[in-house]
Parts: C-alpha cells; structure tokens; sequence
C-alpha cells in the first residue's frame, strides 16, 4: 500500500479525485442513457406489431325464399337496405342460386325483395350452387370499409422463459401482449374512418349561442335551468 505523506498529497488526492468523479460520471449516465434509448422497452410498439389496418369486406345477408315475404324479412331488409346506404360503397347485389332445387322459387322471390329494400342501385346476378340437394340462399351483399387485424392471435414464436438459452430474457413484452386489445377496437369501432382522421365538426347551434348571448347582455346567467324533482332515496318504491 503507496503512503503519501509528503506535504500538500492530500490536498493533490482530494483533485484528482474530484476529476475522476467529473471524468466518470458522465460516462456512467451516458451508458444508461444509451441503454433507454435503444432499449426494446420503448422500441417494441404492439400498435406496431400488430397494426390495424382498413380495407374492404363484403357485408352479406343470407336469405332463403318463400312464396312471400313475411313481416320480420321485410323489417331485416329495411335494416340492410339503411347499413348500406349509410357506410357502402357502391350498390348493393343479389345473388340467385343457380342450379339449385329451389332456384325458381329465388327468382321469383326477386321483385319482393327489391321492393323491402327500397334502392334504386340494386344489380342482379348469380352464383352456383349445382348439384344441390338443399335450398340454397339468396346472397344480398354491399361492400363496405372495415377495421381488422391481419393475422390470428395467440401465436408464440418465442419462448416466454426459455430455459435453455438466454432468449426472451430480455426487457421485452412477449410478442401476442396488445393483439386481443388491438382486435377489439377494430371490431367495435363506430366508423373505421375515425382511425385515420377525426370526424368533420358539425355547425353550431347558432339559436342557443345567440340566446346566450342575449342573456349575458341583459345581465342574467346565460346557463340553462334544468327542472329536477327532489325525491329522496329512501322514497323511491315506497307508497
């Protein structure tokens, strides 16, 4: 062990000590800091990995033909019809069984269901279905505009813990972490177009503005008085 005693050392000790702590400090952070910024934490995106994309699907109603339409068919037609005319993308197509034991029956079942669907963009065709021994449906369908997600989830192409290997031991999310989130939201979103841009903003109500306007310069409270009845909790579903 080196003894420094001769005078001034310790005063020699104490700087070149306070510069090996400035020399390595930054060093140090710069090491983290390089870590954070490479590190798969932040890098691996499931938003990324398992991305929502928009495309075109054909929306189809399946219908099996009768001498006449009855009540509940109209109604389900009504309702296509109005899905169609609100997000499809062009017009809307029948398709008659053809070949099918009941192809007749399909045929003549078309006015029907013109009529029940109410569209003036409604184009005729077929599909085959030869050889059938069962009736075989009507395929009313439009295409409209979808958000999915490509591929399947749960899928595992790393180990969780591999125990042979260092593999996945890393900071990492496993690979299927945010696909189910990522599948909900495509499959309950109002408009798909709603995950590319916002919705355009609807005019304002230039009555109610104006008679808030006319409030406030008249010098009463603008806000509007809302009626409530004052029942107690303990009275609801009492005599």
């Amino acid at each position: 062990m080196m003894v420094l005693n001769y005078p001034g050392a310790a005063h020699l000790f104490s700087t070149v000590l306070r510069a090996s702590l400035f020399v390595f400090t930054p060093l140090t952070l710069a090491g983290c800091t390089d870590r954070l910024a490479t590190g798969s934490t932040i890098s691996d995106d499931y938003k990324l990995r398992h991305p929502i994309v928009l495309g075109e699907k054909a929306v189809t109603l399946h219908l099996l033909p009768g001498a006449k339409l009855d009540e509940p068919t109209k109604r389900r037609l009504a309702q296509f019809a109005a899905d169609a005319q609100e997000e499809g993308l062009g017009l809307v197509e029948i398709l008659v069984p053809a070949g099918a034991i009941n192809e007749a029956e399909a045929r003549a079942a078309l006015p029907q269901i013109k009529a029940a669907l109410q569209m003036s963009a409604v184009s005729v065709g077929s599909y085959p279905s030869a050889g059938s021994r069962t009736p075989s449906p009507l395929r009313i369908s439009y295409r409209a505009v979808r958000a999915a997600v490509t591929h399947a989830c749960g899928q595992w192409p790393v180990d969780l813990a591999s125990g042979s290997s260092l593999e996945s031991w890393d900071n990492k999310p496993y690979w299927n972490h945010g696909c189910s989130y990522q599948k909900m939201i495509a499959a309950q979103v109002d408009d798909p177009h709603d995950l590319e841009a916002p919705r355009a903003t609807p005019p304002g109500d230039f009555r109610t503005r104006a008679r808030a306007i006319e409030k406030i310069r008249q010098g009463a409270d603008p806000a509007t008085a809302w009626a409530s009845s004052q029942i107690g909790a303990a009275s609801v579903g009492g005599k």
